[in-house]
């Protein structure tokens, strides 16, 4: 099919919109479980190391079905594996919300993880398909900006439905949301497996062997150090704001599951305001201005939530975190995207979303531990010191991947 077959067919800034519907409702559905896991957790009766396997395990789910799902949006598109990712997800919520003890939770969560890794993994493929170079910032600052929205705004419905229906109540609304998404992928988006490539001009053989374009990446030093920033920044987004963070504003602060919702909740809505323009400027001047500070923003929100004396403050170390997670969300993706040669956006989106994804996995693990032996305060500490030092790293060897 022509490049104009494929601009009549399918335009790309409808696919964006929709891609932003179907990424912000499967958001929503996990923001709503960010008060709720950790107390959730906690009524089986576990550890703080132990609650954070819970999320953990999502994390492993999400990281295992990276690549996996890389292999079906080539092979059989990026619509199916989307609308299977969202069926998969709703089992596993569903699951969740009933299941009599921790080790079939961990299961359920599991199941539930990896649909979302599936859904994540494709819908990032498929803004990176449809987005050319010189707009990618904007393309991934707006789908990314819902994202993390999303997430943002969904713990204080969370929180709510938590205290009026009980703990178990935002499952059984992210199962439904998840289906949600299913539908819309199966639907309403177009198959954009070969768009990138013909409408914007990308030579080359159409997918170049798949062990061959892991190879090229892992040679690229500004994706793997760009793939470190997504680790970390899921390292610590898990470790300490998913598992630390609620736990410490509920016992030292003694905040409800509502407070802590409504405080991520504005975070978020604030960042969403910050997303589109730190987007622009980073079309405008470069990746790198963009993410490097973002991670000192994130080190002080994570030092401002362990000092925080009063829910005002807790409220400004969330507004200052949901600003930092808008603006360092679209700029890595939009610097793995520009990494990508011809023919490869499948295994690079999914070689950075599973190297992020491992974040998901040792953040809680660690730092539930580090927690457990040394307090939540030194746990934020080092998460905050963490974070700022790999932007160092970052900004000290990682070339910059766009340039006007």
């Amino acid at each position: 099919m022509s490049a104009t077959a494929l601009r009549a067919g399918m335009d790309p800034q409808r696919i964006l919109v929709w891609m932003c519907v179907i990424i912000g409702v499967n958001q929503l559905g996990f923001g709503a479980l960010v008060p709720v896991l950790p107390l959730y957790a906690q009524s089986f009766g576990v550890s703080t190391s132990a609650i954070g396997m819970t999320i953990a395990i999502y994390g492993l789910a999400r990281f295992a079905a990276a690549m996996p799902g890389a292999g079906l949006s080539d092979r059989f598109g990026r619509r199916p594996t989307i609308a299977f990712g969202g069926v998969l997800s709703t089992l596993g919520n569903l699951w969740s919300a009933f299941a009599p003890g921790y080790d079939e939770f961990l299961v359920a969560r599991f199941v539930a993880g990896a649909g979302a890794g599936l859904v994540m993994t494709a819908g990032s493929v498929v803004v990176a398909d449809i987005s050319p170079p010189e707009r990618r910032g904007r393309y991934m600052a707006t789908y990314m900006g819902v994202f993390l929205f999303a997430v943002g705004i969904g713990p204080f419905p969370g929180g709510v439905l938590a205290e009026h229906f009980g703990l178990a109540a935002p499952f059984h609304v992210y199962a439904a949301l998840a289906l949600v998404v299913g539908a819309v992928a199966w639907w309403i988006i177009p198959e954009t497996r070969d768009f990138g490539r013909n409408a914007h001009g990308h030579g080359g053989p159409p997918r170049a062997a798949f062990l061959q374009q892991l190879r090229t990446l892992s040679r690229n030093r500004g994706f793997m150090l760009v793939c470190l920033i997504g680790f970390m920044n899921a390292f610590v987004r898990t470790g300490g704001l998913f598992s630390i963070v609620p736990l410490l504003a509920s016992t030292t602060l003694g905040l409800s599951p509502g407070q802590i919702g409504s405080a991520f909740a504005l975070g978020s809505v604030l960042g969403m305001l910050a997303a589109y323009p730190a987007g622009a400027l980073a079309d405008r001047y470069g990746r790198k201005p963009i993410i490097v500070p973002a991670t000192l923003l994130t080190g002080i929100s994570f030092v401002a939530y362990w000092l925080a004396p009063s829910f005002a403050w807790f409220l400004v170390a969330s507004v200052v975190w949901g600003v930092a997670a808008a603006i360092s969300g679209a700029a890595p993706s939009a610097y793995a995207a520009d990494s990508a040669s011809p023919g490869t956006n499948a295994t690079a989106m999914a070689s950075y979303r599973m190297l992020s994804d491992v974040g998901y996995v040792v953040g809680p693990i660690s730092l539930g531990l580090l927690a457990d032996a040394a307090g939540a305060g030194v746990t934020l500490s080092v998460s905050a010191a963490l974070i700022v030092l790999v932007g160092v790293l970052f900004a000290r060897y990682a070339p910059e991947s766009h340039r006007r």
